[in-house]
């Protein structure tokens, strides 16, 4: 599964070119060049559409496998969350909240359109939690217009237990982060789809093969004996976020 890459724009050979002061050979040359590119530029192109009919037809090849694979997954507890947590650029992502609610995940999909340069899906589906009413969860990429853009599903938090950055949210976590650099935060950030770094993870990397990061034993962070150090110095912070925090896991 891959996006197509844009065609870099090549400067043409223009007469303001061809006023320039250069000898008679080199002139010759030059537009000798040029007709070249023109027909490198031109056989890019048809490749560019074979490669993405090539890419369609696999897409359709996958798709069975994907599914037998979800299904296979769905056999054992907790996989997405000990994927997602073993991989280094989500787990940055997660505070302790967010990754307790991340238990919850059953199942993740990624679907590219039929075109797949319009753009893709990305799709969580979730066991009844204490943190919010949906089952699934799905941000959607639109990319093949003038203006791309994204679109997330709104999520009905429960009372008391929205894990959505605010400053009143984020103020105390364990794990401390910009609100947009949060799980949720990622999630509902639509602002600007065709930079985000984390949807091409999950997509491109993720997706295509969760199991390595399913097995990779997660030791980061670990002190003697394998215990967690503690930060004595936020304990009473943490505590209190703690405190909130369990007003949901508790339920």
């Amino acid at each position: 599964m891959s996006g197509d890459t844009p065609s870099k724009k090549v400067k043409r050979f223009t007469e303001t070119d061809r006023t320039t002061d250069f000898d008679a050979a080199t002139q010759k040359a030059l537009e000798e060049i040029d007709i070249c590119q023109n027909e490198i530029d031109s056989i890019n192109e048809k490749a560019s559409e074979e490669i993405l009919k090539v890419e369609q037809k696999y897409n359709q090849l996958r798709k069975p496998f994907f599914v037998k694979r979800n299904q296979i997954i769905s056999s054992i507890p907790n996989f997405w969350v000990t994927a997602i947590t073993n991989h280094p650029d989500l787990s940055a992502l997660l505070d302790d909240a967010e990754e307790d609610c991340l238990h919850h995940l059953t199942k993740l999909e990624v679907e590219e359109f039929e075109d797949i340069k319009s753009g893709y899906w990305i799709k969580f589906y979730f066991d009844e939690n204490p943190y919010f009413e949906n089952a699934v969860l799905t941000k959607e990429y639109h990319l093949g217009c003038a203006t791309p853009t994204s679109e997330s599903s709104q999520i009905i938090w429960k009372e008391g237990c929205s894990l959505a950055p605010n400053a009143e949210n984020v103020r105390g976590r364990k794990r401390r982060h910009e609100p947009s650099k949060t799980f949720f935060g990622w999630f509902n950030d639509n602002v600007d789809p065709y930079t985000d770094d984390i949807a091409e993870v999950i997509k491109d990397d993720l997706w295509l093969n969760p199991l390595q990061y399913y097995l990779v034993p997660d030791v980061e962070g670990e002190g003697e004996n394998g215990l967690e150090p503690e930060d004595s110095s936020s304990s009473d912070i943490d505590d209190g976020a703690d405190d909130e925090e369990n007003k949901c896991t508790s339920k």
